[in-house]
């Protein structure tokens, strides 16, 4: 199986190109789990394919590393942006993809050198209803800036979706011992049926936020796409920052603009192709 690695800010997944490769009959949560172990596989957050789609110009899929399949991932759009462009999958600087959280449409800006270095993508309009996050409660309610008790621990949260759930901890520091802590045991909080994806964020001014993330799946990673765009719009709900902020994650920066004008979220960030290599590993079949 050929695949391609590449990041967004260190958000790492194997990324394998589906109109070259067949996967039919493939047990993809396993194959998610095999490649993306870091001793034993390619290593990775997790494994995403690009598909063809009736209804876009792409469709992308997510596993993440421990075999469940998430909704979207920020990251996870903007190198595949750039690995259909750079690639030649594409001429076209603007385009679909299909999500199971959504419809997408990158903006990919290309260089000197003829590659993509940055993708700013419409991420949709954010939900708050508990129902669509989902969580327990009265479905029409929204969660926002709700006492969470965690083993003892108290915390201030605020819930949002962007095509899939986010937890969003407001923290006067943030700490990764913290996120380490806390991030699993909210990950599976009975308030979240399938789980949630959970940020804890510092306040820095009103136009940066600091970003640590527990990912739904994967654990402690270095950014997290759809998260940031969550933090900084549960951040602004709450005003305590202006709707277009930076978000300083641990792999770098996010720009996050919430328009007020369609209430539309929108992310600019850059995306980075590692290497190109063939798994020769066992193929799990179903």
């Amino acid at each position: 199986m050929k695949f391609t690695k590449l990041h967004g800010l260190g958000n790492d997944y194997v990324y394998v190109n589906c109109f070259e490769e067949t996967l039919a009959g493939v047990d993809l949560p396993e194959l998610a789990r095999r490649v993306s172990d870091r001793n034993f596989g390619i290593g990775g957050d997790g494994l995403i394919l690009i598909l063809p789609s009736e209804r876009a110009d792409f469709r992308m899929r997510v596993f993440n590393n421990d075999g469940s399949e998430a909704k979207n991932c920020g990251n996870g759009l903007r190198c595949v942006s750039k690995y259909v462009y750079d690639h030649g999958l594409t001429a076209q600087t603007t385009f679909t993809v299909e999500t199971w959280g959504g419809m997408m449409k990158p903006v990919v800006s290309v260089g000197a050198d003829g590659k993509v270095e940055q993708v700013t993508i419409d991420m949709g309009e954010p939900r708050f209803e508990r129902s669509a996050i989902p969580m327990t409660g009265i479905p029409e309610e929204q969660a926002h800036e709700e006492v969470l008790e965690v083993d003892g621990a108290v915390f201030t949260m605020t819930a949002v979706s962007m095509g899939n759930p986010h937890a969003i901890i407001f923290m006067d520091e943030v700490r990764d011992e913290d996120v380490r802590t806390y991030g699993p045991k909210i990950e599976f909080h009975e308030w979240f049926p399938e789980r949630t994806n959970v940020e804890f964020i510092q306040i820095l001014n009103r136009e940066e936020i600091l970003f640590r993330v527990w990912e739904r799946g994967s654990g402690v990673t270095l950014a997290c796409g759809t998260g940031a765009c969550a933090a900084a719009v549960a951040a602004a709900l709450a005003g305590k920052v202006d709707r277009a902020v930076t978000v300083h994650l641990a792999g770098g920066d996010l720009f996050i603009d919430w328009r007020e004008e369609d209430n539309r979220v929108y992310m600019t960030g850059p995306a980075t192709e590692v290497f190109q290599g063939v798994y020769s590993g066992p193929i799990p079949y179903k």
